[in-house]
């Protein structure tokens, strides 16, 4: 599966998935309850979707002018490190906002879920791979056709 329906495939289930851990974990660690919770979790979620699809055509523009190619260990650290920077960028003050926290609490909250978001990303990548197999970003490249050898009589 490659292209957009890769793209969509992927965001669906990593968003289901983190919208539901997100909700939890705000819900426990702010005064606000679940209701504002599963709200700060459902936007936070289409912000991510809006970021994902955004990050990963990116991710990929980038990948497919790399000289190796393949996802080893340090390119997906890279990746997930990548994806989880710009959301917290435009995470925090949300949280802040919506749960009614300072900055500094959201980010504390923030720094929680990048722990365990960054995690996440790279196991959620592993198992998706493997499942859906590379994209062709990270395929390698096809050998040219040999060509044929005259012989010198």
């Amino acid at each position: 599966m490659q292209g957009i329906k890769r793209k969509l495939v992927y965001v669906s289930f990593y968003e289901l998935i983190a919208m539901a851990i997100t909700s939890i974990g705000l819900a426990l660690f702010t005064d606000r309850g679940l209701s504002h919770a599963v709200v700060a979790g459902v936007v936070s979620s289409m912000i991510a979707v809006a970021w994902n699809l955004t990050y990963n055509t990116l991710f990929e523009l980038w990948e497919a002018k790399q000289v190796k190619r393949g996802r080893g260990f340090l390119r997906r650290i890279a990746h997930a490190t990548g994806f989880e920077l710009g959301l917290v960028i435009m995470l925090v003050p949300l949280f802040a906002w919506w749960l009614d926290i300072t900055l500094w609490h959201a980010l504390m909250l923030d720094i929680g879920l990048i722990v365990f978001f960054l995690i996440y990303t790279f196991l959620f990548n592993l198992v998706f791979d493997h499942l859906f197999g590379l994209p062709a970003s990270a395929q390698p490249k096809a050998d040219p056709e040999p060509q044929a050898c005259s012989s010198h009589s």
